[in-house]
């Protein structure tokens, strides 16, 4: 049988624009949508609300060894649950934001969450985005996209997020950790984040969210051609 869909692989720094275009990508195409950045998020948040020690891998991972991660559809955005409680806005917050880094350079944690996300891209017709999608989570990915942008912009847009959800944070402190989480999401031991070499690399600088999202279907189309 063939498989309803390609499997399409996003990567790239903290706001670039990741899953904002995935989640229109995948709309365009009905493909399923696969938030893996909320599902390390999730876990995080789940390890402060426990006052775990972020370090303790075998702690955090018995934590997620207990606990469900699921996405329900939602508007403006995908609703994100762990187990029963729903975690969209919490998971979001500046102490997660500031944390996740170090929970998700945890190798128990990644082996744990690359294995749900391969179960869940295993059908195809789906669109992940994250840090190590196309260079390790789904190696064998049809599309693979590797999206760039300054770090002015990026933390323009991450301004312009916050004050969507009520967060206030300071234009000069957004930058700073915007370079913080580059530099350990690049240096971190397990699957650092890092272009696939097979991947297409596309700067968002200077391009609206509508016009990466028409390269990116240009390109699933042309993958699409290939293979009828």
């Amino acid at each position: 049988m063939d498989k309803p869909g390609l499997q399409v692989a996003i990567d790239g720094p903290a706001s670039a624009g990741k899953s904002t275009v995935a989640k229109i990508v995948a709309q365009r195409f009905n493909y399923i949508y696969c938030d893996t950045g909320a599902m390390y998020r999730a876990i995080t948040w789940k390890a402060l609300q426990a006052g775990a020690d972020l370090g303790d891998e075998a702690t955090v991972k018995d934590l997620l060894d207990h606990m469900t991660i699921r996405f329900e559809p939602g508007t403006p955005v995908q609703k994100v649950f762990v187990d029963d409680t729903e975690v969209t806005l919490a998971i979001r917050q500046p102490d997660v934001t500031n944390s996740v880094s170090q929970v998700s350079a945890l190798p128990a944690i990644r082996q744990e969450l690359t294995a749900r996300q391969r179960q869940i891209a295993d059908a195809g017709g789906i669109v992940m985005d994250g840090r190590d999608i196309g260079s390790t989570v789904l190696p064998q990915a049809e599309v693979k996209i590797f999206l760039v942008a300054s770090v002015d912009e990026r933390a323009q847009r991450r301004l312009k997020d916050n004050a969507a959800k009520g967060i206030t944070t300071p234009l000069a402190t957004l930058k700073h950790e915007i370079e913080e989480r580059d530099r350990k999401d690049s240096t971190r031991k397990v699957s650092p984040l890092t272009q696939a070499a097979d991947a297409i690399r596309l700067d968002t600088t200077s391009l609206s969210i509508e016009q990466v999202a028409d390269r990116i279907a240009e390109i699933i189309h042309e993958k699409e051609l290939q293979q009828k």
